[in-house]
């Protein structure tokens, strides 16, 4: 079952973390690329193959950051936003054979991994608008991809709840994030609009299922769930995940 893949994901984490330790950070980045269908915006998914790192698992491409990517600025320092830029560009092309504008790309969200995580890719998200327009052609290679589907933001969600397919924490956190738009011009001018959102993630187990929790979550300080007090969490439950944040 789909969903008992986030249980049986955990263990192994911890199993290897037990055995290894914290790995080092991977630098990465991932572009959501968007178009606007009769039925409302529709975002591309891809299904990374099931030998490699989360596979299985329906994700946005992107990969780790390569030395060809680096962007310096004026006075030689590396520009981080743009060399994340350059590589979701990049990834975009090899993945899906869909053309973006590095130098217009929205970032709304940087993740790193939790120190369990085998492999930490710490990642910069961004949003562009598909530039093969409505039709949206999508080439993959059926090694590295071997599905391609454009979805509705909720459509997905909802897929992933009835064990149809799999998401990872920051895919179904970015896609609950686009469900709140109508089109991709209002998606792009929110997500420009807002201060990009770093997610320091902290994972524990619970009697619910693992728990992912954010600054600002009563036990995430402590990396322990139980503690009582304020919420920013996602509880991958075995039946649907659960999201909770006190505001104020």
């Amino acid at each position: 079952m789909i969903e008992e893949n986030d249980l049986k994901r955990y263990d192994s984490w911890a199993r290897h973390h037990s055995l290894h330790g914290t790995t080092e950070l991977i630098p990465a980045a991932t572009v959501v690329i968007l178009r606007d269908q009769e039925h409302g915006l529709e975002v591309l998914m891809l299904r990374k193959n099931s030998k490699i790192a989360f596979g299985g698992a329906w994700v946005f491409p992107g990969g780790r950051i390569d030395p060809e990517d680096q962007v310096t600025g004026a006075d030689g320092s590396v520009d981080d936003l743009a060399t994340a830029s350059a590589a979701a560009a990049r990834e975009a092309a090899e993945e899906a054979d869909i053309t973006v504008d590095a130098e217009n790309l929205v970032w709304f969200a940087h993740w790193t991994p939790p120190p369990i995580t085998p492999k930490r890719y710490a990642t910069f998200f961004l949003a562009a608008r598909s530039a093969t327009g409505a039709a949206g052609e999508v080439a993959i290679d059926h090694g590295e991809i071997t599905e391609h589907e454009w979805m509705r933001p909720q459509d997905a969600l909802t897929r992933r709840d009835q064990g149809d397919i799999e998401l990872v924490v920051p895919t179904w956190m970015s896609l609950t994030l686009l469900t709140r738009f109508a089109n991709v011009d209002q998606a792009l001018a929110a997500l420009d609009d807002m201060d990009p959102v770093y997610y320091l993630t902290h994972m524990a187990p619970s009697e619910n299922g693992p728990v992912a929790m954010w600054e600002g979550d009563a036990g995430y300080e402590a990396t322990d769930p139980s503690i009582l007090g304020t919420r920013h969490r996602l509880t991958l439950g075995k039946d649907r995940f659960v999201f909770e944040q006190t505001t104020d």
